[in-house]
């Protein structure tokens, strides 16, 4: 799981017809009500129709406002600017005045986006703190929001301004004026209207209120104090708050974070619904409960991201070792300290409360206990034994697992691995539910075929990360291959040493039981089945061939079906034909600052008549553009 990674795209353009009823309202009615905010209805006895236009100006955002009064068709300008505002608890309007002089974030935002939901909460905390402390401080929500319902019953939440949602076209000016392109997004402006930043989200992800008043000054004052935090770091720093001075046990015991100091400590960063956390845990309770029965002075706390409070108890269950209370502001934070990126993650603490390594996952899940203490000598060590592991590699060594000596082919029979030594295999790393695996699992089998019509002495292996057997048995019975059978531990090991965060992939194993290449897909995606065995030596074969292939061709031409530009040649992995509209590969004639492209052929049989034999060969070949036959132009 990736953190201020996994973002909302903007939905773009709103909703925009306009609602033309007309709805009463009294001060007893239980609804969400904005002054001036849904077009074309009343708001007490007066029906507003609002426009605006942004202007590069702190309040001019929202200054050239027109208010008509349609119920008597009159046309008057806003007096003073009067914005889009807020129906607060006092049912009171709120004029655009109340911005001057102040710093305002434009919060660009919708509902149905979770990232934006998760941090409305950080930001309306960080907003009542300024507010408590008399800042000049306002935010103004810009919706992304595809109904009017979805967004009053969101903005209902907030505790600030809003562009109303009826009028799109201001939200759509100020998404193209600050170039919006991800959702939560906050540009904050200052007094005069000038963009402080326009990474709101970080800042106030990183450090909220006390990111105040946001310039560029303030922002490096509080990196130095990070930095220097970091270099002062003690396990007390990183787990105490001002509120909280102790961890939780797998009781509910409090344990203060004093009694955990002198030890190495573990920072086990999980969210439990999350597969892989599933998957890594009882790993780490194993090598907990060993290094626990040896002695060894080692802890782990839990910082958990769950959301629901259920799945973190039970999750807390299964755990020997400590853990931070449920959805503590710390957990996010101490997120944010240490950079995660992927989900489980290990950090861990030496017995002096520096960081010695930032994940340790996969070394605990290649080398169990005996990656403790987790120091730098110790992972070199375990860098040579992996280094030599591999050099030691056979078929045997990496497929068979005690009694799992086997494979299976698609009619469920065993076939020992012993049969499968001496000959290059390919292992296919692939899902039923992933839609590029199915993609391109045509290809492969076209490669498969073509690669054992000359050497018999060549298999491909399918490895499962199908979520179910009936998943599983469908996509394999559509393979002419065999398979590791589906819930074999083999399938977790063989994803963990080829480091497979991905699917499809294939790894290339030589005769000889060594790797050669984790990159066999992205060969045969480009050269199919003439990269076979996949070794470096043919590879270069290949790419000599492709570079023979264009003797004789120009490496510019003018082309009638792109007049614009001049067409150059160059190497294009894949690519769409936009004369014959055929896929391409390899070779194109292309114009970039159009993204335009044409097959060598397409290009070059109306380039004066020309002709030679390397085209033609191109063009019964799978080299140029692999399967499809490219058909001339009209």
């Amino acid at each position: 799981m990736g953190f201020r990674v996994n973002l909302g795209v903007r939905q773009s353009p709103r909703t925009s017809k306009l609602d033309t009823k007309t709805k009463p309202w009294s001060p007893n009615e239980d609804l969400f009500r904005v002054g001036l905010m849904i077009k074309n209805r009343l708001i007490g006895s007066t029906c507003f129709e609002v426009q605006a236009i942004p202007v590069n100006e702190p309040v001019g955002i929202f200054r050239n406002l027109e208010v008509k009064r349609s119920a008597a068709k009159a046309k008057t300008k806003a007096k003073d600017g009067v914005m889009h505002a807020r129906w607060i608890n006092t049912r009171t309007n709120v004029s655009i005045d109340i911005l001057k002089g102040k710093k305002v974030g434009l919060y660009f935002a919708a509902s149905w986006c979770g990232q934006c939901r998760r941090f409305t909460s950080v930001l309306v905390e960080a907003y009542n703190k300024l507010k408590s402390q008399e800042k000049d401080f306002e935010v103004v929500v810009i919706t992304a929001d595809e109904d009017d319902e979805s967004f009053d019953k969101c903005f209902l939440k907030m505790p600030w301004l809003a562009i109303p949602f009826s009028d799109s076209k201001t939200c759509d000016n100020l998404d193209e004026l600050f170039e919006v392109e991800e959702i939560p997004h906050l540009v904050i402006l200052d007094e005069n209207g000038k963009i402080l930043t326009d990474n709101g989200v970080d800042i106030i992800h990183d450090y909220e209120a006390e990111g105040y008043p946001f310039t560029s000054e303030r922002i490096k004052i509080l990196k130095e104090q990070e930095e220097k935090a970091r270099k002062e770091q003690t396990l007390k720093s990183i787990l105490v708050s001002s509120s909280r001075d102790f961890v939780l046990s797998a009781n509910g015991k409090k344990v203060s974070v004093s009694e955990l100091e002198g030890n190495t400590v573990g920072l086990y960063f999980s969210l439990s619904s999350y597969r892989s956390c599933m998957n890594f845990t009882p790993v780490l309770v194993d090598v907990y409960k060993e290094l626990k029965a040896k002695g060894e002075k080692f802890e782990i706390v839990l910082i958990s991201l769950d959301d629901d409070e259920e799945l973190f108890s039970q999750g807390l269950a299964s755990m020997p070792w400590y853990s931070l209370p449920f959805k503590g502001k710390i957990c996010v934070k101490l997120a944010r300290y240490f950079n995660l990126s992927t989900l489980p993650t290990l950090v861990i603490v030496g017995p002096d409360g520096k960081t010695l390594h930032t994940n340790a996952k996969e070394t605990i899940e290649d080398h169990g206990f005996e990656a403790y203490p987790f120091t730098s000598e110790r992972f070199q060590e375990l860098a040579q034994i992996e280094k030599a592991r591999q050099e030691a590699q056979t078929l045997e060594s990496i497929l068979i697992s005690g009694k799992q000596d086997f494979v299976i082919d698609t009619c469920g029979t065993k076939v020992p691995v012993s049969r499968l030594v001496g000959k290059n295999i390919l292992l296919y790393f692939a899902a039923h539910w992933c839609p590029p695996c199915r993609a391109f699992l045509p290809k492969l089998v076209e490669a498969y075929q073509q690669i054992k019509a000359i050497d018999n002495n060549f298999e491909v292996i399918f490895i499962s990360s199908d979520k179910d057997l009936t998943s599983f048995e469908e996509f394999f019975t559509a393979m002419p291959w065999l398979a590791i059978p589906f819930g074999d531990k083999r399938e977790a090991y063989l994803s963990r040493i080829f480091k497979v965060f991905g699917a499809p992939k294939l790894v290339a194993i030589g005769s000889d039981g060594k790797t050669i290449t984790t990159e066999a897909r992205e060969l045969i995606m480009v050269h199919g089945a003439k990269v076979y065995p996949f070794t470096n030596e043919r590879l270069k074969e290949v790419e000599s061939e492709l570079e023979e292939m264009t003797k004789g061709w120009p490496e510019k031409v003018e082309h009638a079906l792109h007049e614009e530009h001049t067409l150059l040649l160059i190497r294009r992995n894949v690519y769409k034909c936009d004369g014959c509209e055929e896929d391409g590969q390899l070779w194109s004639f292309n114009c970039e600052e159009c993204d335009f492209d044409l097959h060598p052929k397409c290009a070059l049989t109306e380039v004066n008549g020309f002709r030679d034999h390397n085209l033609k060969d191109h063009e019964t070949s799978n080299a140029g553009w692999n399967d499809h036959v490219c058909v001339s132009v009209s």
